[in-house]
């Protein structure tokens, strides 16, 4: 999916927006027990109760594609007759209203989750939506339609003290606003099903939601999907670190990675600056390359390539915003840090003086010590 397809989803995440007549879910125990089971009808629903319920489960379709939003993919296997795909497959076919079909569900999502010590809010919508066509122009054309997009929204949230916000209230069954208690915080995680590519349903994929790119919840895409879980966004970085320290060796110098930081970065900023929808990714060959344009040998590109390979994946399609610090371009030598801009990074340069390795910073005018103005040396001093 690309950020036009899961905003024009989101879009539809608000009252009167949408074809959502229920909202299904359950109130679970810190102890992993079904205090409550959830089954409201949006109709009976007060004006802030309905909103309070589609902005959780909006925020299920929340955060960067490739960070917060990740696309995980089934098998021909699991689609032709896998039992978890099926399992969503078929409360997608009964519009949620299959109770035991819930139950299920609900039990395995138990299963497979870990919210600590804390009781959390399983909610679960059906939408279905007649896909407008897009003009030349890329506008919606409400009027006419020939796709229709029946999905699944499930949102994960913990219930906590907290301010006003939608609640439930076991004696009563019901989800509503309310201004004391616990709360239902928003998602911890989420998805959608099945995933919107070009606009239409992709049975072979589901956009999955974490509320912290560091935390993927595996046990819950290997318990709810059947399937492996996908690196975080930080293990990728950290993967990717490690196959150029490793292949380059004593030719991962910081000038190099300088020059590597700078491409990766400017490829981000075209991206931003192009407005395309669709996520920016390189491969391993792609940096590979870059590796060659600085000089590094065929045989270490080479090795640099096996190690992504073997880390992450072969062929893996990575977002460069997991790979880098587009913001900032950090040194740290034993207890000293050095945070500079991106694009001043390159007046950053190591150097041997008289036998020992130093970072040196070019110092013009305007030189600050703790937010006081000083002169330095006309002179260097004696090393």
């Amino acid at each position: 999916m690309n950020t036009k397809e899961v905003g024009e989803l989101r879009r539809r995440l608000r009252p009167g927006k949408n074809a959502i007549s229920h909202i299904y879910g359950c109130y679970v125990g810190a102890t992993k027990e079904i205090i409550a089971e959830v089954d409201q009808s949006t109709a009976l629903l007060s004006e802030d109760d309905a909103e309070g319920c589609l902005s959780l489960l909006k925020k299920a379709l929340s955060g960067s594609l490739g960070r917060n939003l990740l696309e995980v993919g089934f098998s021909t296997q699991q689609v032709a007759g896998g039992e978890d795909h099926k399992l969503l497959q078929d409360l997608r076919a009964s519009k949620l209203k299959d109770k035991e079909l819930r139950r299920a569900f609900y039990e395995k999502v138990i299963r497979s989750v870990e919210m600590g010590d804390e009781n959390y809010l399983i909610l679960l919508a059906h939408d279905t939506y007649d896909v407008p066509f897009k003009s030349r122009n890329d506008e919606l054309m409400d009027d006419s339609s020939d796709t229709v997009f029946s999905y699944l929204v499930c949102a994960v949230c913990p219930m906590r003290e907290g301010k006003p916000g939608l609640g439930y209230l076991p004696a009563d069954n019901v989800l509503h606003m309310k201004t004391a208690g616990q709360l239902a915080a928003p998602p911890e995680l989420g998805f959608l099903f099945p995933a919107f590519n070009d606009r239409a349903a992709d049975l072979y994929s589901t956009l999955y939601y974490i509320h912290k790119p560091e935390f993927v919840h595996g046990e819950f895409i290997e318990g709810v999907f059947g399937v492996q879980a996908p690196m975080s966004a930080p293990e990728q970085k950290e993967a990717f670190q490690s196959a150029l320290s490793d292949a380059l060796g004593v030719e991962c110098s910081m000038e190099l990675v300088q020059a590597v930081h700078e491409q990766l970065r400017e490829r981000l900023e075209l991206h931003k600056e192009s407005q395309s929808p669709d996520p920016l990714t390189v491969t391993a060959r792609d940096v590979g390359g870059m590796l060659r344009e600085c000089g590094i040998e065929e045989e270490r590109v080479a090795s640099f390539q096996d190690y992504c390979a073997q880390r992450l994946g072969e062929g893996a399609a990575l977002d460069p915003a997991n790979l880098i610090d587009s913001k900032r371009f950090q040194i740290k030598a034993g207890e000293i840090t050095i945070t500079v801009k991106p694009e001043l990074s390159g007046q950053v340069e190591s150097r041997v003086l008289e036998g020992r390795k130093y970072i040196l910073i070019p110092a013009g005018e305007g030189v600050e010590v703790n937010g006081l103005a000083v002169e330095l040396e006309a002179q260097p001093a004696a090393l």
